[in-house]
């Protein structure tokens, strides 16, 4: 540059490196107000429950998340149970586009493939105690996760991306006619129960079990068409009415000592989204875990209060003849599966691994809850606190 034409060539230099700085600065700009007057990705979700539902509320919840996080540019619609299409028929709806995305639980899916029942329901907690948190940390931490969308991409074939979204276990055993003293009991009574391999435990048991979706519970006990059902938990049973049907509740169910609502996405829909958005999603999605969490422990303590002082429900222990029946039951069908299906064996192996690692340890640390809250509310007395 040192020469005669030295200063023109640095002042042409410079002239070349603020015109293209500014313009960078025009496209940048160009580009944030192109994808700002881009109409928002709009995302219908058929959900699996009444608008009645806790959940139902919680998912409204998650998609203002999702609208607020992403600056308007995603848009969530929840539909209650059957606006578009019914329960059952939620994951086909969501792989052929007919919607955007669905809320349900994987077991939902078993007619597909048995397997799908063990990443939201493992029954009995897999049969080897995973509470919820313990089933929540083999997802997260445990390789479930990769065999969750395993079972949609390589097993089930599904255009779909899958995420868990709400935890709301323990399901109670449920409600019920009349008192039930005995496993004996509850065999002479027709039982409402989850699809699935659920099902086919109880009905190992000799228990005769239907499925049906949440919205037919109370009218097909109202009909008398079922004595006994389970839904949820309370304050979503509150809200189902069920106690309006029947006054005998027993809180402890293993069937579903455990249970996550997912979220899945159409994939084609998925993939328009741009990486910051498809992030957006994700991280509203394990903010919904943690919601749910809280929201359950509170309002699902509420609801008990409710239904035993206004409702006059009876709330009753599960028989303790009924545990190691399930147990047993539940060991039988789990490995008739797993002996017929390798990815069924696989995630089943992964669970009893993880539990043989962690359920001698955190089952100490639930005995330390129990017994403080046991010696709590011995300490202040039985007496529970009025409904707010």
């Amino acid at each position: 540059s040192r020469g005669p034409h030295g200063g023109s060539l640095r002042k042409r230099s410079a002239y070349t490196r603020a015109a293209l700085a500014i313009g960078a600065i025009t496209l940048a700009c160009t580009s944030a107000l192109a994808q700002t007057a881009q109409q928002p990705a709009k995302f219908r979700i058929q959900t699996a429950v009444p608008s009645a539902s806790i959940y139902f509320e919680l998912l409204k919840r998650f998609g203002d998340r999702v609208d607020r996080m992403s600056g308007g540019r995603i848009k969530m619609e929840m539909l209650p149970d059957g606006a578009i299409v019914p329960a059952f028929e939620i994951l086909d709806a969501v792989d052929k586009g007919i919607v955007e995305g669905g809320y349900a639980w994987t077991h939902y899916w078993s007619g597909k493939n048995a397997a799908a029942g063990l990443f939201s329901n493992p029954m009995a907690g897999a049969g080897v105690g995973l509470d919820q948190l313990s089933h929540v940390a083999w997802i997260f931490e445990g390789g479930g996760y990769d065999l969750y969308r395993k079972l949609y991409s390589d097993v089930l074939k599904v255009n779909v991306e899958p995420f868990f979204i709400q935890p709301m276990g323990p399901d109670p055993l449920g409600w019920f006619k009349s008192p039930i003293n005995s496993t004996a009991d509850f065999k002479k009574m027709k039982y409402r129960s989850p699809p699935g391999i659920t099902g086919e435990i109880f009905k190992e048991m000799g228990v005769a079990a239907v499925a049906m979706p949440g919205g037919e519970i109370v009218p097909a006990a109202q009909r008398g068409v079922i004595d006994a059902a389970e839904w949820i938990g309370p304050a979503d049973d509150l809200n189902l009415g069920l106690q309006s049907v029947w006054k005998h509740y027993y809180l402890q169910g293993l069937h579903q000592s455990t249970d996550i609502g997912e979220l899945i996405i159409n994939k084609a829909a998925w993939n328009k989204l741009s990486p910051d958005l498809q992030e957006i999603i994700r991280a509203a999605a394990m903010a919904s875990m943690t919601e749910t969490y809280t929201f359950n422990v509170f309002k699902n303590a509420q609801a008990i209060v409710k239904l035993r002082n206004e409702f006059k429900v009876q709330i009753h222990d599960t028989p303790k003849d009924f545990y190691p029946e399930f147990v047993r039951a539940t060991t039988v069908v789990l490995d008739r599966y797993a002996a017929k299906d390798p990815f069924f064996k696989q995630v089943l192996d992964s669970q009893r691994g993880f539990a043989r690692v962690v359920v001698p340890y955190w089952t100490k640390i639930l005995d330390l809850y129990a017994s403080l809250g046991n010696a709590a509310i011995a300490a202040q007395g039985s007496a529970p606190p009025p409904a707010k």
